[in-house]
């Protein structure tokens, strides 16, 4: 089948790479993908005022198609608000502190907390629940705060928000990017980041254990002398110990109940979204009327605020991203018009199937490839912000070979995240090496070997898995 390649293809590729190149290079990419949003537009329609309307037209295309998890991100971060305010979050993982008796079982508990947690409160507001409480213990059974730090990065801004498989907000921007459903999405990225993490956070011990050993990491490294010590913690007093302790049983006991529900009901994408946003409004609405009492009302919406605020300065720099990369697909006729040529599928599956017709590809390169563009898109500390672009770039390698769509979509995002969302990148690792007082050049220097033997590992076996 021969594809015509017009003016709106090669500006549309331009782009991309101009976008990688600027990742690369560290700087934003808003106004690079402004400025493309505008020359496809006025190259499609020849009109000044249309292209200028166009560029509007794509943010709001981009906000509806994100709102839901913009919404739901919000207010998890405003519930887990009030469970750091009320003191609920110290009684809920205080039982854990009774397994930290060694540096072993520190790293490995904390890990899994922090990844249990990110599922369904997504790892910044894990680190603030966790690294408080556990840290101090954490450094008395020998594990010191560097690894700690670890610990949180690489199961929570690493497996969890990889793979996102509850809230579902990374698999959403990609699945959309790529054309494909969610679900597939999902569905592929479960071997792939159970196979990234084992490898990851098994070489990262493995690496720390033996600093350890030689003496170069004690529990005195990168500790500041002010580092609190255990119960020194204090809240205002909200709630009593029973109603904390009704509360930190409860929570965990609705979101359980949520995601029995959904396997029940078989319920993914918005549907469970959904879910689990109701389920988080109503624990915020419990609690803070429950604590707050007769100022309750004006609380909720103080919570409520913060949580918006923060949703929507995490989604601020993905907005312009996701409207320019949903040109390659359906957004470009809701967008801008009906200006494609007619037999065109989409500007990507039309530059997918040219590229089938003239370069032989395989598996192998667009495992490689997709990896390798999942990493540059992290680069900006985000990442968010670029992993429309792997799935983009996926669902363009998956029409070229043939196959593999939701596999190379599922590796994208992988790499992307455990690049940019908290494991390498130094300016998104300070919330974890804040709350652990250590340096995030030497959090990120830490991670960067056991992530890359990861990347590699993972990319071989997505090889064989397309």
């Amino acid at each position: 089948m021969v594809v015509e390649l017009t003016a709106l293809h090669w500006i549309y590729v331009t782009f991309i790479v101009l976008i990688i190149g600027f990742m690369v290079m560290r700087r934003d990419t808003s106004i690079v993908c402004i400025v493309g949003i505008f020359l496809i537009a006025i190259t499609a329609t020849g009109s000044l005022s249309h292209s200028i309307s166009s560029i509007f037209n794509s943010f709001s295309y981009a906000i509806t198609e994100l709102l839901s998890t913009i919404l739901v991100i919000s207010i998890i971060v405003a519930m887990s608000n009030t469970l750091t305010v009320t003191g609920i979050n110290d009684v809920m993982i205080s039982p854990f502190r009774k397994l930290i008796r060694n540096p072993t079982l520190a790293y490995w508990t904390i890990g899994i907390l922090m990844m249990v947690i990110s599922w369904f409160f997504w790892p910044s507001p894990a680190v603030a629940l966790l690294g408080a409480v556990l840290l101090p213990v954490a450094i008395r059974a020998g594990l010191p705060a560097l690894g700690v730090a670890m610990a949180m990065n690489l199961f929570g801004h690493g497996i969890a928000l990889s793979g996102d498989f509850v809230i579902q907000a990374a698999p959403k921007l990609t699945s959309d990017a790529a054309g494909i459903p969610i679900q597939d999405v999902i569905d592929a990225s479960i071997p792939l980041v159970f196979i990234m993490g084992l490898v990851t956070t098994v070489a990262a011990f493995y690496f720390l254990r033996r600093d350890m050993k030689r003496g170069v990491l004690t529990t005195t490294t990168s500790v500041n002398e002010e580092t609190p010590s255990e119960g020194t913690i204090e809240h205002p007093t909200l709630l009593s110990l029973g109603q904390k302790r009704f509360f930190a049983f409860l929570v965990p006991l609705l979101f359980a109940a949520d995601v029995a529900a959904m396997s029940v009901l078989d319920l993914a994408g918005g549907d469970a979204t959904a879910l689990i946003g109701g389920t988080s409004i109503l624990i915020l609405l419990l609690i803070t009327l429950t604590s707050h009492k007769n100022k309750g009302l004006e609380k909720t919406t103080q919570y409520l605020i913060e949580g918006f605020q923060f949703g929507f300065k995490v989604f601020g720099p993905v907005i312009p991203i996701a409207a320019f990369f949903y040109l390659g697909d359906a957004g470009f006729g809701k967008i801008i018009g009906d200006y494609l040529p007619k037999a065109s599928q989409g500007i990507v599956n039309d530059l997918g199937v040219s590229l089938a017709n003239i370069v032989p590809l395989s598996k192998e390169v667009g495992a490689i490839t997709l990896t390798t563009v999942g990493a540059i898109t992290g680069l900006d500390g985000s990442g968010f912000s670029g992993i429309s672009l792997a799935g983009s770039v996926a669902s363009l390698f998956a029409i070229a070979i043939g196959k593999g769509a939701a596999t190379l979509t599922a590796l994208g995002q992988i790499a992307a995240i455990w690049v940019g969302g908290g494991t390498l990148v130094p300016w998104a690792l300070i919330p974890a090496a804040a709350i652990c007082n250590v340096d995030p050049f030497e959090l990120a220097r830490r991670n960067l070997l056991p992530v890359v033997i990861g990347l590699v590992v993972t990319t071989i076996a997505a090889m064989f898995l397309i």
